[in-house]
C-alpha cells in the first residue's frame, strides 16, 4: 500500500516536468530564501502532490520546487514535516523517499537548532558530522519496510564524508566560520529544561532540534550520501537559561542563513 501511493506521488511529480533531478534539498525553519537563488521550472504546493503531507508550521511555506541551481537540477523541499506536527516518522520521510523516487545522487538538509556546546554562538553555523535520536521512534519501524530497502540500516557514517569534506572546504575558501559537531534530535514542540540541556551536555551533544535525524535514517536505508548543516540560532546555557523568543529565532536563522546558501550553493557546484 504505501509503496503504491509513493509511486502514485512520484508518477504525479514526473508527468508535472519533474525529471531527473540530481540533488535534493530540505529546507529548514526560517530558512527559505534558497529558494530565491533557483532558475525555478516547476513549483507545486504540497496539498496538490496525491498522498503528500501538508505542512502545517507557520514559518514552512509547503511547496515542491525544480529547477537549476548551481548548474544543476535540484528538487527541494521548502516546508518540512517534524513529528511534533502529529505526522508519523512515514510521513515526516515522505519527501524523501519521493525525490529518491525522482532521481536524486545526493541529498542535502538545513535546519535551525540550539547550540549546546557553549563555545558556539548564536548565528553560527555546524556541520553534523554524527547524531543522537532522542525522538523515540525509527522511520523504519514499521510494517513491510523492508520493502524499501534493509531496515537494519549501518549508521556508522551516516553523514557522507566526501559530501562534508566538500564543505569544509568551501566554507574555508569562502571565510565562513563551520563548527563540526554531534547534533541531537528531540520530539519538541517544547523546548528544553535546564536539566534536560545539562544532560544533553553529558551526551557530549553540541547542539539539539526537533528535525532532520528521521530523513538521514531514511537516506542511509536508500543509500542516499547526505549531508546537514544546523543554523545555530540560540544558546542553550543551563546556568544562564534565557526565555525563548521565537521571533528572535527565526530573525537569526535569517541573519545566518546567507553563508548556508552559499555552502550549499558551492557544494552542489562541485557534487
Amino acid at each position: 500500500m504505501k509503496k503504491q501511493q509513493l509511486q502514485e506521488t512520484i508518477d504525479f511529480l514526473k508527468a508535472n516536468g519533474f525529471s531527473n533531478p540530481t540533488v535534493g534539498i530540505v529546507l529548514g525553519t526560517g530558512l527559505g530564501k534558497l529558494v530565491n537563488e533557483i532558475d525555478i521550472e516547476k513549483e507545486i504546493s504540497y496539498a496538490e502532490i496525491p498522498n503528500f503531507p501538508v505542512a502545517t508550521v507557520e514559518f514552512h511555506s509547503g511547496k515542491l520546487i525544480y529547477g537549476t541551481l548551481s548548474g544543476k537540477k535540484v528538487v527541494v523541499m521548502s516546508g518540512r514535516f517534524h513529528l511534533y506536527e502529529g505526522y508519523s516518522p512515514w510521513e515526516v520521510t515522505y519527501g524523501i523517499r519521493t525525490m529518491h523516487g525522482l532521481g536524486i545522487k545526493n541529498l542535502l538538509i538545513s535546519n535551525a537548532a540550539g547550540a549546546i556546546n557553549l563555545t558556539y554562538k548564536k548565528g553560527d553555523l555546524m556541520l553534523i558530522e554524527d547524531h543522537i535520536n532522542l525522538q523515540g521512534s525509527s522511520p523504519l519501524a514499521f510494517k513491510g519496510a523492508n520493502s524499501f530497502g534493509n531496515i537494519f540500516v549501518d549508521l556508522l557514517e551516516p553523514y557522507s564524508k566526501n559530501i562534508n569534506q566538500k564543505i569544509k572546504e568551501i566554507a574555508k575558501q569562502s571565510n565562513i566560520l563551520l563548527h563540526e559537531g554531534i547534533y541531537a534530535s528531540v520530539l519538541g514542540p517544547q523546548l528544553e529544561t535546564k536539566a534536560e540541556y545539562r544532560m544533553l551536555q553529558i551526551l557530549e551533544a553540541d547542539a539539539v532540534g526537533m528535525s532532520t535525524v528521521p530523513e538521514v535514517i531514511v537516506a542511509k536505508q536508500l543509500n542516499l550520501p547526505c549531508a546537514a548543516i544546523s543554523v545555530l540560532t540560540d544558546e542553550c546555557d543551563p546556568k544562564n537559561l534565557q526565555p525563548v523568543n521565537i521571533a528572535e529565532i527565526i530573525a537569526i536563522a535569517g541573519e545566518a542563513e546567507p553563508k548556508m546558501i552559499d555552502l550549499f550553493k558551492g557544494v552542489i557546484e562541485v557534487l
